[in-house]
C-alpha cells in the first residue's frame, strides 16, 4: 500500500529491510464485485491461492520473502512461512496436502505441507515464476523465467524434464485433462503450446509485444492472452 498514511511504493528489487508497510489481500464476492474484507499479509503481494477445502488463503509476499496463511473463518493472517528472495507463483496439489510455491530470485520451488506448515525445497531450475500442476498431483510444471524454458518436475522420483518456449516465459495454464500446457513468452512476444506427456513444444504463434497473463477456457477450447499494453487476444485451440 501506498498513499497518505503509508510508505513508499513497492518495487521490483526490494527485501524485508527495504522498510515496506504491510499490504493488503480483498475478498470480492462475485455476485456484488465489491470488497467487503481486506487482511493484512506481507509486503507486497503477488500471487493468491485457496487451499481446496476453502480454509485457507495463500498470499506469495514478494518483498517480505514469505507466505501469508489467511483463516476464512477468522477474516486474517494466522501463520507467515518464510519463503526465499521473490516469492512468486503458487499452486495447489490436487491431493489436498500440499501448496508449492516459486521462489523466483533462487532455482527452487517450496512444498509447504498444509497439515503442519513445515517446508521442503525442490530445486527445478533458475527463476521459477508461474507454477501449474496436473490433475493427478504427480507433475509440477513451472516456467523458469531466467533459463527461457519450461519445467516439468516428477513429484515422485525428483526428475525434471525441460523444454525450451522462448524468451522469458511467464504466465502459464493446464488443460482440466493435463495433457496439454499454455505458456507466454514475455520477451519473444509469443505463445506456445507444449504436450505435457513428454514435453515437446506443439505450437508456438505470435501474441502481441509482452504478453502478460494466459488463460485456457476448456469449453470453447479457446485460450485468453493478456497484453501489456492492455489488449486481450482470443486463440482457437483446434
Amino acid at each position: 500500500m501506498y498513499g497518505p498514511g503509508f510508505g513508499a511504493e513497492g518495487s521490483d528489487v526490494c527485501s524485508p529491510a527495504s522498510g515496506y508497510d504491510r499490504s493488503f489481500v480483498y475478498r470480492i464476492p462475485l455476485d456484488r464485485l465489491r470488497i467487503d474484507a481486506a487482511y493484512r499479509v506481507g509486503a507486497v503481494p503477488k500471487v493468491v491461492a485457496v487451499t481446496r477445502d476453502g480454509r485457507h488463503v495463500l498470499a506469495s509476499n514478494w518483498c517480505s520473502y514469505d507466505l501469508s496463511v489467511i483463516s476464512a473463518r477468522r477474516g486474517r493472517e494466522v501463520r507467515r512461512i518464510p519463503i526465499g528472495a521473490y516469492p512468486r507463483g503458487i499452486v495447489v496439489s490436487p491431493t489436498r496436502r500440499a501448496a508449492y510455491v516459486a521462489v523466483m530470485g533462487g532455482s527452487e520451488v517450496v512444498r509447504v505441507d498444509l497439515g503442519d506448515w513445515t517446508t521442503r525445497r525442490l530445486r527445478v531450475g533458475a527463476g521459477p515464476r508461474a507454477l501449474s500442476i496436473g490433475p493427478r498431483g504427480r507433475y509440477l510444471f513451472a516456467t523458469l523465467n531466467a533459463e527461457g524454458t519450461v519445467a516439468r518436475l516428477d513429484l515422485r522420483t525428483g526428475e525434471v524434464r525441460k523444454a525450451r518456449t522462448g524468451s522469458a516465459p511467464r504466465s502459464m495454464d493446464i488443460a482440466p485433462d493435463g495433457r496439454s500446457l499454455y505458456v507466454v513468452n514475455y520477451e519473444s512476444g509469443t505463445v506456445s503450446k507444449l504436450r505435457a506427456s513428454d514435453m515437446s513444444v506443439l505450437q508456438t504463434v505470435d501474441a502481441c509485444y509482452h504478453p502478460i497473463g494466459i488463460a485456457y477456457e476448456p469449453v470453447t477450447r479457446r485460450v485468453w492472452v493478456a497484453c501489456y499494453t492492455g489488449s486481450v487476444l482470443v486463440f482457437d485451440d483446434r
